[in-house]
């Protein structure tokens, strides 16, 4: 218990702590009400001296914040960062990954980006190493040594070695794989030398094959259990795969209940092992549109920084609205000519069509700038000779090689000889481009007097009428790529019907020709290869088994320009991402050199 005294010293204490704070508050109260209150009304007399000071202080900040701004540019400059998520859109549907398959510009792009080859395109049309080190051929060229670059590893960190490229190419070979790369591989040997060294030995000597080497290799380590028969479907190529390029896969979202607005989106990012360095961007999405005017769509909400797979920009769209990078393609827009249709099998025919065609009025007709062709060859390649250049644009002289040959004019206006009638069917793909040229094609000839029925098609269905040569005229566009070789074309053991391709769209024949095509793609020396196409190029011209039109383009859009994407020639949409490694969205303020 506390006692009486105890407790009445206590409350002394606490009464004398209260007098001392009010005490103390009181004191606060008169100090700031005689050195601050009282105060206030003076600095009205001294408003002039305080403003005065307060616009010097104002100018002075102003002046520092504008003398920094005038100095940067003198040891800072804007330049692109690493960093950031790069969304490209694309016209079709994603469908495998798997290098083996990809064809389609969804699954070619998503494989492009995923796996590596050999050897890549440059931006000069050429081939330079990717997973190799190096390579080199014998003197016929008909033996190839590659050399692996050094700790090459897959995205999941397994060592990439020889034997998976051994697996890569047995497997395409394989059959049962059937892999549209099959016809291509089934004469060339590939050896393992060591862990690092492939060998390829061809049947013959054969300049372009580095370009053969561009293809994805593929991991065994994945892959070697699956029989080839099952390949094409295993959820390797669709939800999982694992290759060795720049982006490795991530995730697959598809958007959209109904076919009609399905959407695939596709997740990667960036693989600090890839053999040329950690790519500059962080992450790559892939996003696939059923149709032009939904991507645009996406495009105008800025959801998409770059779309691929149109013809031309809309009309509503301004240079201020996005950039532009238009590549010319290293390929060959034709009108093939079936020689086996009981119309077309007649060379003055052929020579009439291709002698009345404008090709200044079909490149007119699409709206965009594309390069003229006149020859099976791109002007800038060994075997092209303009004094073996298609002679067109001359219609009245076209009228009276048919009408020489006994094609005469009817009451229609149709020309016939005999009861044939001169009419034929020009088949295309259904997309704006060929829609437009096949109408202008099918416009002048029958101001030549000839009936042209334009068939256009769905890209599926095209395809089965390419592999049968159901059509009497194709508009259609080939792949000849940076090397004049265009053996798979123009050559007639490609136009049999036990060709794995039958790229021989014309079922062109000619000994010349034959003997020509294959002397000249064993060649190495530009000058010698010239010499040894002559002979093709002069047949070609005489026996008109097409009308060369154009050399098509890749148009490819961006929000802003990328840094390190440069226009240059392409031998297919995909080689866009040739140093996709190197592309840079991102801009900032960074110091020189020397500050």
């Amino acid at each position: 218990m506390i006692d009486r005294k105890t407790k009445l010293r206590w409350r002394r204490k606490v009464r004398r702590s209260k007098l001392q704070a009010v005490d103390t508050a009181q004191a606060a109260e008169e100090h700031i009400e005689r050195h601050f209150i009282y105060r206030l009304g003076r600095l009205w007399s001294v408003r002039r001296f305080i403003a005065t000071w307060l616009v010097l202080i104002a100018v002075l900040c102003s002046g520092i914040v504008l003398q920094l701004q005038a100095l940067s540019p003198y040891y800072q400059t804007v330049e692109p960062v690493p960093g950031g998520t790069y969304s490209e859109g694309i016209i079709g549907t994603f469908t495998n990954a798997n290098p083996l398959y990809a064809i389609g510009p969804v699954d070619s792009s998503v494989s492009q980006l995923v796996f590596s080859g050999l050897l890549r395109y440059n931006e000069n049309g050429g081939v330079t190493g990717d997973l190799a080190k190096s390579w080199k051929s014998n003197q016929a060229g008909s033996e190839y040594t590659v050399v692996l670059r050094d700790n090459l590893t897959w995205h999941d960190g397994v060592a990439l070695t020889a034997d998976d490229v051994i697996f890569t190419y047995e497997t395409i070979k394989n059959p049962d794989t059937r892999s549209p790369l099959n016809s291509s591989w089934q004469d060339i040997k590939v050896t393992k030398k060591d862990n690092k060294t492939i060998v390829f030995t061809l049947p013959g000597g054969f300049s372009a094959f580095p370009y053969y080497l561009t293809n994805g290799i593929v991991p065994e380590h994945k892959l070697k259990g699956v029989p080839a028969s099952q390949l094409r479907s295993v959820p390797f190529n669709t939800i999982s795969p694992v290759g060795a390029g720049p982006f490795k896969w991530d995730t697959l979202e598809v958007v959209g209940s109904t076919p009609e607005n399905r959407e695939e989106r596709i997740g990667l990012t960036a693989f600090e092992g890839y053999a040329l360095g950690k790519p500059a961007l962080d992450r790559f999405i892939v996003r696939s549109f059923k149709d032009e005017s939904t991507m645009l769509e996406s495009f105008k909400r800025r959801e998409l920084d770059g779309m691929a797979g149109m013809e031309k920009m809309p009309d509503e769209f301004s240079a201020d609205d996005a950039t532009q990078y238009s590549f010319p393609l290293s390929s060959a827009t034709m009108t093939f000519f079936r020689m086996s249709h009981e119309v077309l099998k007649d060379k003055v025919v052929r020579q009439a069509l291709v002698t009345a065609t404008d090709k200044g009025a079909v490149v007119a007709a699409l709206g965009y700038p594309v390069k003229a062709l006149d020859a099976p060859f791109l002007r800038f390649q060994p075997g092209y000779d303009p004094k073996y250049a298609q002679q067109t644009g001359r219609p009245e002289k076209a009228k009276k090689m048919l009408d020489d040959a006994g094609w005469k004019v009817q009451a229609n206006g149709i020309r016939a000889k005999g009861s044939q009638q001169l009419k034929f069917r020009l088949v295309s793909e259904s997309n704006s481009e060929y829609t437009t040229v096949s109408q202008e094609l099918q416009r002048q000839w029958r101001e030549l007097g000839a009936d042209v029925e334009v068939v256009l098609q769905s890209d599926i269905d095209l395809q089965s009428t390419l592999a049968f040569h159901t059509y009497d005229a194709l508009l259609y566009g080939i792949a000849i790529g940076p090397e004049p070789d265009v053996f798979a074309y123009w050559h007639s053991s490609q136009a049999d019907v036990r060709s794995p391709n039958r790229l021989n769209f014309s079922e062109y024949e000619s000994d010349i020709a034959d003997v020509s095509l294959e002397a000249g793609r064993t060649r190495a020396n530009d000058r010698i290869q010239a010499v040894k196409y002559a002979p093709f190029a002069r047949a070609w011209r005489n026996d008109a088994p097409a009308v060369a039109l154009y050399q098509p383009r890749f148009l490819y859009v961006t929000q802003n320009k990328i840094a390190a994407l440069k226009e240059h020639p392409l031998s297919s949409g995909t080689e866009r991402y040739a140093n996709v490694y190197e592309w840079m969205v991102y801009r900032d303020a960074v110091d020189k050199p020397g500050f």
